[in-house]
């Protein structure tokens, strides 16, 4: 079942359309974190205000130095070490879709410990955008099932995968990771 459901979103990632997921927090929105247009689809999905960037995802911190032009060293005892799952915020942004990345330059990158994001994305070989799978400005479902039926409708393929799970996911921690190495919280 794992692996069908993966080739399928392969699948979808390689024809630049957008997929409805779970992954280790919340369900995700996503796509190839390198392709503009699909990362545009995502933009108009949600309603999204195209200042406010995404995260993407990757499948290990050994692949953060493709898409970040200078990687603090504290940055991979922040990923061993936290507890739950997190998200850091990085300064120069490179080798992703121009739209993908703030007005600043930053990215924020999340290493999943969820299975199926995982082999999707070593599969995939890329990252992918994860963004809450909700319209901009609305809660963000805590499970599958309170997923608003416009995004359900709005995507290319909706993974059949934990759906039935209803335990109450969590947003991530999102950290600001500054080149020099300080960093500040934006939300815990």
């Amino acid at each position: 079942m794992l692996k069908e459901e993966v080739e399928k979103a392969l699948l979808v990632l390689k024809e630049g359309g957008i997929i409805l997921y779970p992954t280790d927090t919340i369900w995700g929105i996503g796509c190839d974190a390198c392709n503009a247009e699909a990362v545009e689809k995502i933009f108009k999905l949600k309603g999204r205000d195209k200042a406010k960037s995404m995260i993407i995802l990757l499948d290990s911190e050994n692949k953060i130095p493709s898409y970040v032009r200078e990687v603090p060293d504290i940055a991979y005892d922040l990923i061993e070490f936290a507890e739950n799952p997190l998200t850091i915020i990085y300064s120069g942004a490179k080798n992703l879709a121009v739209n993908a990345v703030a007005d600043d330059g930053t990215i924020g990158i999340r290493i999943t410990r969820d299975e199926f994001s995982r082999q999707l994305i070593q599969r995939f070989k890329k990252p992918i955008i994860s963004t809450s799978a909700n319209i901009s400005d609305q809660d963000s479902p805590s499970n599958f099932n309170e997923i608003s039926k416009v995004i359900v409708q709005g995507v290319d393929l909706v993974v059949n995968w934990k759906q039935e799970d209803t335990t109450k996911k969590k947003t991530s921690t999102i950290m600001k990771l500054e080149p020099d190495g300080r960093f500040v919280f934006i939300r815990k």
